[in-house]
């Protein structure tokens, strides 16, 4: 079994995978901290003109109130309050107070330039008309943005001016530019500490794909039995696991399918090599010996039976693995085929030297819902293993009975018995084990097809009693089970 080298591993790449994570994971949260920093500055932008505006607007009232409180009587007192609170007005640096006659002419104001001129912002023309109101934007006259609170000033319910407080927007804007600038530097750091973040974590998953990717490519090319180095302790370390053990099962089954074809090829030489032997001497000399004669077409016949079985185990394991085995229901007595199959083979046995005894239980075994074919067909492959592999014993015996629900057949060797780390695998398919007896390796996994569908079980076994051997066990349920109904409506 082969290792992935490093230097492998590191030129594997999977830019899909990177591509489907920037895309996915990493530009959501992208948009959403720039989503963010955007809401921050409109927010603190709104802020900060709501608070100025706010602050303005208090200002401007209690300025006007206090004004309409002192009692202006005249014009002339009107204007010399006027000039008064403008030349005493000490924020200079940061506002202009100005007051506005009724056409919207500026009277006074504390930045002088702008005396005699005519504003004509909305606000002005609010206020004439009795309505506090603002404006924020460019002044008409200077193209400065500006900030300013116009409201009106009252004698006799009448408007006689507007009292008018104007502010720049510099340093406010200067100061929403500030805080932009802070937000996007923030977010631009938690983008590249996500991109990073996201980069490293990428990096770490795609990798182990990248590796398993060119592992399942390798055995899907046929290098089957390579390994993935794993150096991992969570869903990645399970995957590589998996992935080896995959590799391994198909390495294991690679090798038992080779020595599968081996095994038939040298089990169909066999006996055509036998049949074709007689075939030539027969032929070469018809009037032979009547002995040899019988002997020679005995072992034709025997051999020509060999080949017979093992054409249709083939068929009937191509039909398991095809989906296509079925069953032919009916009432069968199983005890009855279990005695025909016995008296079948019962004669062949004695020649080898094997002998079979065969014991019934007290209770008769009631007809069975079954495919009397293909019950012969296990009955017969079974007591045929039990010669190939415990004829040394020489004895096999075979017992049925009731036992519940159930018919029982045991078929009992004596032999040498079963490798007990080879116990679990006998019934698999193409399995020969350590043994050398002829057989193509599917004989028992067709068995226990066709005792599965018929609803029952079938289990291999080393003799408990300390006379060694192995015994077979076949339990088939006596009522009829959802598997038989299966496996007759297929």
């Amino acid at each position: 079994m082969s290792v992935i080298p490093k230097s492998i591993r590191r030129t594997l790449r999977i830019r899909g995978l990177r591509q489907r994570w920037l895309v996915n994971a990493v530009l959501p949260v992208i948009l959403l901290v720039m989503l963010a920093a955007a809401v921050f500055t409109i927010a603190s932008a709104r802020y900060y003109y709501n608070s100025m505006r706010a602050g303005l607007e208090t200002r401007a009232r209690i300025a006007a109130d206090t004004f309409t409180g002192y009692g202006v009587k005249s014009y002339s007192e009107y204007y010399r309050l006027a000039s008064y609170s403008v030349e005493t007005f000490e924020e200079k640096d940061q506002l202009e107070l100005q007051f506005i006659n009724a056409n919207g002419r500026v009277q006074v104001s504390s930045y002088g330039l702008t005396a005699g001129t005519s504003p004509g912002t909305a606000d002005i023309a609010s206020a004439i008309g009795g309505t506090m109101a603002y404006f924020q934007g460019r002044d008409p006259q200077t193209g400065e943005n500006i900030l300013s609170v116009s409201s009106p000033l009252f004698f006799n319910a009448r408007v006689v001016g507007v009292l008018r407080y104007v502010t720049s927007l510099r340093a406010v804007e200067h100061q929403i530019l500030l805080n932009f600038m802070v937000s996007a530097a923030l977010a631009l750091l938690v983008v590249v500490l996500t991109v990073l973040s996201n980069a490293i974590f990428i990096n770490n998953v795609v990798e182990p794909v990248a590796v398993v990717s060119d592992a399942a490519r390798r055995i899907s090319g046929g290098s089957y039995g390579i390994r993935i180095e794993n150096r991992y302790r969570d869903e990645l370390g399970e995957l590589v696991d998996n992935i080896n053990d995959m590799s391994l099962k198909i390495s294991q089954a690679e090798q038992i399918q080779q020595e599968f074809v081996s095994s038939v090829s040298h089990e169909l030489r066999t006996p055509l090599t036998a049949i074709n032997g007689w075939a030539e001497t027969l032929e070469a000399d018809p009037v032979g010996k009547p002995e040899q004669t019988r002997r020679g077409l005995a072992i034709i016949g025997k051999e020509s039976r060999r080949l017979t079985t093992m054409v249709e185990e083939l068929l009937d394991f191509t039909k398991i693995q095809d989906g296509r085995f079925t069953l032919r229901i009916d009432t069968v007595d199983l005890a009855s085929e279990l005695e025909d199959t016995i008296y079948t083979y019962r004669e062949l046995f004695r020649q080898e030297g094997i002998e079979v005894s065969y014991t019934s239980g007290d209770e008769d075994i009631p007809p069975v819902a079954a495919d009397g074919e293909r019950m012969k067909q296990v009955f017969s492959n079974v007591l045929d293993n039990a010669s190939k592999h415990g004829g040394a014993g020489k004895r096999i015996d075979v017992s049925a009975e009731r036992a519940g629900g159930d018919a029982v057949i045991r078929v009992r060797d004596y032999g040498p018995g079963i490798p007990p780390e080879e116990l679990p695998f006998v019934k698999q398919k193409f399995y020969k084990g350590s043994s050398k007896a002829r057989g193509s390796g599917i004989g028992l996994a067709v068995c226990d097809e066709i005792v599965r569908l018929h609803g029952g079980t079938f289990d291999i076994a080393n003799a408990d009693d300390g006379a060694g051997g192995a015994v077979v066990t076949i339990r088939i349920p006596i009522a009829v089970t959802g598997e038989t109904e299966k496996g007759k409506n297929n």
